[in-house]
C-alpha cells in the first residue's frame, strides 16, 4: 500500500520550504481550506488523513499500532520523507500537535519549526496542571462516545466550533465527525484522553508557535501557558475565539499568528 492510498496525501503549491497540515479527532484535512490558499503560492502544502479518517485507507487501521500517538508520529515521518521538499514545518490542529512532538521525539531536528493549534500534551487535571477535564469528566466522555457516538457528534459540534453566528461551520464539524467511522473514533478518543504527553514537550527544543484560543471548549488557556513555559524555543500567540477550531471560525487571525512565526524563523512572507 502506498502512503498516498493508506493517507491520502495531496501536494500542492510551491516553494522551498514544505508545509505539512495534519488535522484533529473527528476530522480530515478539509478542516484546512481556509488556510491553505493563503500559503500555496509561499510553500510547497502537504495535506492528508490520519488513518481512520477521512478518506485514508481503513484497512490500514491497526489496532495495536494505534493504541498510543507513536503509530501516528511514525506515520507522519514517512510522510515527510516521501513528499517533503527542503526545510520542513508541521501545521498541527488538537491531537496532531502531540503526534508532530512525536515526530520529532523519534527523528530529532528533523523539522525547521511546528505550529500547534489547540494542542495540548494531557487533557486531565491533576494537583499541579489544569487539563481541562476531571478524571470523572473523562470517564463520562468516553462512555457517552461509547453508548452513542453519533448523538455525541450532533450536539456537540455546535460547542466546539463556538459559532453561534455560523451554523453552516457548525454543521462542517458536524458531518466531519459522522464520516468517522465510529468504532476508530471511540479507540482514538480513549488513546487521545487518556494519555499524558507532558514528559515529551518538556524540554523541547524545536521552535514551535502554540496558538491558543480565548475560549476553547477543550483546551483552556492554562494548557497554551504550560506548553510555552516547558518548550524553551516556543511562543504564545492568544487568539480572541471561541471554540476549538480556529483554523475555521478565526482563520485570519491565525494566518497572521502563523505569518509572523514564519518571519522569526526567518523566512519571506511578502
Amino acid at each position: 500500500m502506498t502512503l498516498q492510498k493508506r493517507n491520502n496525501v495531496q501536494v500542492a503549491g510551491a516553494g522551498d520550504v514544505t508545509l505539512v497540515l495534519s488535522h484533529g479527532f473527528g476530522c480530515d484535512q478539509s478542516m484546512w481550506r481556509l488556510l491553505l490558499p493563503h500559503f500555496l503560492e509561499r510553500f510547497r502544502v502537504v495535506t492528508y488523513d490520519l488513518v481512520g479518517a477521512g478518506h485514508s485507507d481503513l484497512s490500514a487501521y491497526k489496532h495495536d499500532k494505534y493504541s498510543t500517538l507513536w503509530g501516528y508520529a511514525s506515520d507522519l515521518n514517512e510522510i515527510i520523507d516521501e513528499y517533503a521538499q527542503g526545510p520542513v514545518i508541521v501545521v498541527a490542529h488538537s491531537v496532531s500537535a502531540m503526534i508532530t512532538a512525536l515526530a520529532e521525539r523519534q527523528r530529532p531536528g528533523r523539522l525547521m519549526g511546528l505550529v500547534m493549534v489547540g494542542g495540548s500534551p494531557c487533557y486531565v487535571d491533576d494537583e499541579a496542571y489544569t487539563g481541562g477535564f476531571t478524571p470523572d469528566e473523562v470517564h463520562d466522555l468516553l462512555t457517552t462516545l461509547d453508548e452513542n457516538y453519533l448523538g455525541w457528534s450532533s450536539s456537540m459540534a455546535p460547542v466546539l466550533m463556538g459559532t453561534p453566528g455560523q451554523p453552516a461551520l457548525e454543521q462542517e464539524l458536524a458531518s466531519s465527525f459522522s464520516r468517522t467511522d465510529a468504532q476508530i473514533a471511540r479507540h482514538f478518543a480513549r488513546v487521545i484522553f487518556l494519555s499524558d504527553h507532558r514528559k515529551d514537550v518538556t524540554g523541547l527544543q524545536l521552535p514551535t508557535l502554540i496558538v491558543q484560543c480565548t475560549g476553547d471548549p477543550v483546551v483552556p488557556v492554562a494548557v497554551g501557558n504550560y506548553l510555552h513555559a516547558v518548550m524553551p524555543s516556543s511562543q504564545l500567540s492568544i487568539i480572541e475565539n471561541m471554540g476549538h477550531y480556529p483554523q475555521l471560525s478565526a482563520s485570519g487571525a491565525c494566518a497572521a499568528a502563523m505569518d509572523q512565526f514564519f518571519t522569526h524563523l526567518g523566512l519571506d512572507h511578502g
